[in-house]
């Protein structure tokens, strides 16, 4: 963990990258404590916002590429002896989690690997589900890298926007406190996204 430390404070292209593909496997790592204060640097000048989004997304795609390949190749059984570990709870994973997340993919079909990237407790884990039901790589993809890139553009915006009203030494309890709004309009984001697919799927199965 204080390698994780070092690397949140150095944040760079690369650290950013680096970060949001743990985060995207089994290690927490925070998105909100990497691509908020990545931005509000970037709206200081020493960054570029988009291409802290487009590294951030990256990173989280690499992530989520790799949980879709082992659940894909070793299946069920061995995901679920990982999460039971000990090494599955150093990194804050258990059966229930995983259970939890394959429950949203089902419930809500491979859309839910667009959406599920915007929830917490199940954004680093749906790849593992999707894996699971063996979904098409290149789509699982696609919505990969919409659902993250939504997610990082509401954490860079949250970073942008606190650049013009925080110091920087104020800036992580500044991100707890605003993590309720982020929620909600998280929730908010994802009901629209759900409705859409429905609507679209109903008008397709009456066509």
């Amino acid at each position: 963990m204080n390698f994780i430390t070092s690397l949140l404070s150095n944040l760079n292209y690369g650290t950013i990258l680096f970060l949001m593909l743990l985060e995207s496997t089994v290690i927490p790592v925070p998105s909100e404590f990497v691509v908020t204060p990545a931005a509000y640097h970037a709206a200081g000048g020493n960054l570029n916002v988009w291409l802290v989004i487009l590294f951030a997304t990256i990173g989280a795609d690499m992530g989520a590429t790799i949980n879709y390949m082992v659940a894909y190749y070793v299946g069920r059984p061995v995901i679920y002896s990982f999460a039971n570990s000990k090494w599955g709870k150093m990194c804050l994973l258990n059966q229930e989690k995983v259970e939890k997340s394959e429950k949203y993919f089902d419930d809500h079909g491979i859309v839910a690997t667009l959406t599920g990237r915007l929830i917490p407790g199940i954004r680093h884990l749906i790849s593992i589900p999707a894996g699971l039901a063996k979904m098409n790589y290149w789509k699982f993809l696609l919505y990969t890298t919409i659902g993250a890139g939504v997610w990082h553009a509401i954490l860079a915006a949250l970073g942008w926007y606190l650049h013009a009203i925080v110091p920087e030494e104020q800036l992580n309890d500044k991100i707890i406190e605003y993590a309720e709004y982020i929620k909600l309009g998280i929730i908010v984001l994802v009901l629209i996204a759900i409705a859409y697919f429905a609507v679209k799927a109903y008008i397709k199965k009456k066509q």
